[in-house]
């Protein structure tokens, strides 16, 4: 007979209690949510008119393990029908861009791009990653994510390619970013093979879920999107359907209460697990698994577990505006998933998403029009757009309105916006992330403590990896 309190209600937290009843140990499952919405970042705006806007997450990838076991969850949840794939042939998988010296630069695909010297890059990519192979293994246990480019790769890339892409997934810093925890992949091609292209050829190396015993069985869904060769994917109502779905599983399956406005003051053990204390009120469990970011678990924790605390607190998290605009009409110049734009052009803008273009059944039904999102600040967020006097929804909707206009040339003012600051949405994996989880994980370990620990602050921040994540601590709860 067992109880668990899920501290969290974002996806990491209804994952977990969805894999929760499905262990026979469990009996009870009290999941326990701060705000008033059940989600977290999987937040999608559904207009009376038809319209969808997405304001976290938009589409989510079907590749690896970690892709099969959240195809394995939707298809389980009955939300087959609601899926609105697109393939790898599409003009959103295919056309990605990089705002660059003033200019759109459509990133090099295939072959031939990679053998022409394709703007802004001043030599053809395929020169990059001939010589790659050449190029000596590190011995260090990790390296910043620019560093390992420049290293094996060359600078160029690094500052524009991946300097980019590091803005556009973490809205971080790829000087600061863990290579080892941010792009797993590639640090150990690296280190298996010698070689990030001999060894990204020859294995899935680094993918969470290919640890023994891990295997994804890809159920009829998963499969469906290898034969059908899917690059992302999203649901007709938006992502906010995967935590609604995950919901109303939970109500349904008669082991779980579900409790929004229910901040955790704080958690002390007991002889039987955890106190968990609220403001109107204690809940006790026999185990506790958290999906709080990191450090809103270390204000929640007793000073016993003051080494923990410390290491929870050092995982910083960043602030990330978001502007959903919607334009009459055709607007875009180009056609393609969006443009990302690298922190030597413009550090506080990170993006520009081409919504319209991957996700044409979230338009307005009626009349031609184009959504795009505008993603703003990240871990230049506070420099730049907060401090002592943060823009305001109104400045920052005029930013991402100059920005469309000077990037995309559109002249058109928008005929609706949404403005959204997530606060610590996005947390960021650092130097040495990786031996600050083992470490966590091995205090809880060896203090015998009843905590699992889940969610975006530690095994990666993707949909997928927060999902695997909760499927792992809740499967290892299922077998102590």
């Amino acid at each position: 007979m067992r109880t668990v309190a899920v501290l969290g209600g974002g996806i990491g937290g209804l994952a977990a209690s969805y894999y929760l009843c499905q262990s026979q140990q469990v009996t009870k499952v009290v999941v326990l949510e701060a705000s008033s919405r059940w989600g977290g970042w999987l937040w999608s705006t559904r207009r009376p008119d038809g319209a969808v806007f997405e304001h976290g997450p938009r589409g989510i990838r079907p590749a690896g393990a970690v892709g099969r076991n959240t195809l394995n969850m939707v298809e389980d949840l009955g939300l087959g029908e609601e899926l609105l794939p697109v393939p790898s042939s599409h003009v959103a998988s295919q056309n990605r861009y990089l705002y660059v010296n003033q200019q759109l630069h459509k990133m090099p695909t295939g072959i031939t791009g990679l053998l022409r010297t394709v703007p802004p890059f001043t030599r053809p990519l395929l020169f990059s990653i001939a010589s790659e192979i050449l190029v000596k293994k590190s011995e260090n246990p990790d390296e910043s994510v620019h560093s390992f480019v420049s290293r094996r790769f060359g600078k160029e890339l690094a500052d524009m390619a991946v300097d980019s892409l590091c803005r556009g997934v973490f809205a971080g810093d790829s000087r600061k970013l863990s290579v080892r925890s941010c792009f797993p992949p590639l640090f150990w091609a690296e280190q298996l093979r010698g070689s990030v292209v001999l060894g990204m050829l020859s294995s899935s190396a680094g993918d969470p879920a290919a640890g023994p015993g891990a295997a994804v069985a890809p159920g009829p869904l998963a499969q469906r999107a290898v034969r059908e060769s899917w690059a992302q994917w999203s649901l007709k109502r938006g992502v906010q359907s995967l935590p609604e779905s995950l919901t109303e599983y939970l109500r349904g399956s008669g082991r779980v209460q579900l409790h929004t406005d229910a901040a955790v003051k704080q958690i002390q053990p007991s002889a039987s697990g955890w106190t968990v204390h609220l403001e109107d009120g204690v809940v006790s469990a026999d185990h506790v698994i958290s999906a709080l970011p990191a450090r809103a678990l270390a204000s929640a924790l007793p000073s016993s577990c003051q080494p923990l605390v410390q290491q929870l607190q050092d995982i910083a998290s960043v602030t990330v505006a978001v502007v959903n605009l919607e334009y009459e009409g055709s607007i875009l110049p180009v056609q393609g998933f969006g443009h990302l734009v690298p922190s030597s052009e413009d550090q506080a803008l990170l993006g520009v998403v081409y919504d319209s273009v991957p996700f044409p059944q979230h338009n307005r039904p009626d009349g031609l029009t184009t959504r795009v999102t505008v993603m703003m600040g990240g871990a230049w967020f506070h420099q730049l757009l907060g401090g002592a006097h943060p823009a305001s929804q109104e400045q920052l909707l005029s930013r991402a309105v100059e920005a469309v206009r000077r990037h995309l040339g559109v002249t058109a003012e928008p005929s609706w916006s949404r403005v959204c600051l997530h606060r610590d949405c996005i947390p960021q994996y650092f130097l040495g992330h990786f031996g600050k989880v083992e470490s966590m994980r091995h205090f809880i370990r060896t203090h015998e403590l009843r905590l699992s620990l889940t969610g975006s602050s530690y095994d990666g921040v993707s949909v997928n990896d927060v999902v695997f994540s909760a499927r792992t601590a809740a499967r290892l709860l299922g077998t102590t």
